[in-house]
């Protein structure tokens, strides 16, 4: 296996600047898709997971080039994708999967969707059922409520109410939302349960606002998808900069002393995550926020606070406070992050076992962790990842008490941020 050895770093400062959200990446590509005209994409973030969705889309018959390093022209197809049969690898792409699947069920081709392992261990079972509701023919190739999924032609029968759980993924709503628009039927999709991760549909519902159609929202609980609208090119869209990507460099800032400087997110963005900003300064960080940038530095203490937060909004950002709680004056307690037992790996227990590595003491529930920072880190740890890239992102954290660390499979941070490490060895020593 591949690794890297991090030494041990006492500073954290200066400016990155963001690649782009993979959240917004998606969707974008998707909706530029579906669209009627052409989609300029700029500042499209280069990565594993948007390989997988412009894959799919080429193999789809959508127009799609490349114009610049990271800028794209797309050529909607509003009647529907070209190509009625495709065989589709999305790899542990979620952000392709899930959205996919909602599209391709109501596109009336043959397909078949599957990836790595890993994504075939991922439910997806809550999207499935509700698109059945409306005539959707999906079968499972293995395990019922999983991928690897055959699409046919279904007789779908769009409007009235399609049921769906809110608290496995958000991500099924959003493929819900995304596709209903395509058939031109007025239908509302009530969330039973409570919905986990609403600041990703806030993304889902303002994309589409920009593509032209409006969702009308009643709370949380029912959005109706009117009928009469479709998708429509807004020309030229920029993707803004990641910010679950941000959340590793404010936390160095606040860690290493800064000031360390993000920019591509501010107090403009459309994406929830960047409320880690709060969560950090509620820490005691001292943060700084303009509308395109966010900058952190330390607490004036020296020492961030122990915290008990609720993480239902922010779950991916709120991977990198469980490492900087190691950093923190008390045990701490992460709550409502149940949706980490169904990412790229169970990010609970995976969490658990690499904290203790470095000597942390975790106590774990189905939902939930309690993190008490040991007097001083466990140097040369090695730090496994599971092919999970916010894991390797997370961890590198831990060099900034001091101690060198080892990372595994440093490379799968691919999936968003191939450039990491090179990002992250820049702004701090």
């Amino acid at each position: 296996m591949e690794y890297l050895d991090l030494s041990p770093l006492s500073q954290a400062r200066g400016v990155v600047r963001l690649p782009g959200s993979k959240s917004i990446s998606n969707r974008t590509l998707l909706l530029a898709a579906l669209s009627e005209g052409t989609t300029e994409i700029r500042d499209l973030l280069a990565s594993d997971d948007t390989e997988r969705m412009l894959d799919a889309l080429k193999l789809l018959g959508v127009a799609v080039d490349k114009t610049g390093e990271r800028d794209y022209r797309v050529v909607g197809s509003p009647t529907g994708f070209v190509n009625k049969q495709a065989d589709l690898f999305l790899g542990n792409a979620g952000t392709a999967f899930r959205p996919l699947t909602a599209a391709l069920a109501l596109a009336g081709g043959t397909y078949k969707l599957h990836g790595v392992p890993r994504m075939h261990e991922r439910p997806i079972g809550d999207l499935v059922e509700g698109l059945r509701q409306i005539g959707a023919d999906i079968e499972y190739l293995s395990n019922d409520g999983f991928p690897p999924l055959q699409i046919r032609p279904g007789a779908i029968t769009p409007g009235g109410v399609v049921r769906i759980r809110g608290n496995v993924s958000s991500q099924f709503l959003t493929a819900l939302l995304m596709a209903l628009p395509t058939t031109g039927v007025t239908t509302t999709v009530e969330v039973v349960g409570e919905l986990i991760s609403k600041p990703y549909i806030e993304i889902t519902l303002r994309l589409m606002a920009q593509f032209g159609v409006l969702v009308q929202r009643e709370g949380w609980q029912k959005f109706h998808v009117p009928s009469g609208q479709r998708y429509l090119s807004p020309g030229v869209l920029y993707v803004e900069g990641d910010a679950s990507s941000a959340s590793y460099f404010l936390a160095a800032g606040a860690i290493g002393g800064g000031p360390l400087r993000v920019e591509g997110v501010g107090s403009n963005s459309i994406q929830g995550d960047v409320a880690f900003a709060q969560a950090l300064q509620a820490l005691g960080a001292q943060i700084e926020m303009g509308e395109n940038w966010i900058e952190a530095r330390a607490p004036a203490s020296g020492r961030l606070k122990a915290f008990d937060m609720d993480f239902n909004h922010i779950p991916d950002a709120a991977m990198t406070l469980a490492v900087a709680a190691l950093f923190c004056d008390g045990p701490c307690r992460l709550t409502n992050i149940g949706s980490w037992r169904v990412k790229e790996t169970d990010r609970i227990a995976a969490m658990a076992a690499e904290l203790r590595k470095v000597g942390a003491s975790v106590e774990e529930g189905d939902d939930w962790l309690r993190i008490t920072p040991p007097a001083q880190l466990i140097a040369n740890a090695a730090i496994d990842t599971y092919d999970d890239h916010r894991m390797a992102m997370c961890f590198s954290l831990v060099a900034l008490a001091g101690v060198p660390v080892r990372i595994n499979d440093p490379k799968c941070t691919a999936k968003t941020f191939p450039e990491y490490f090179d990002v992250f060895a820049s702004v701090t020593k």
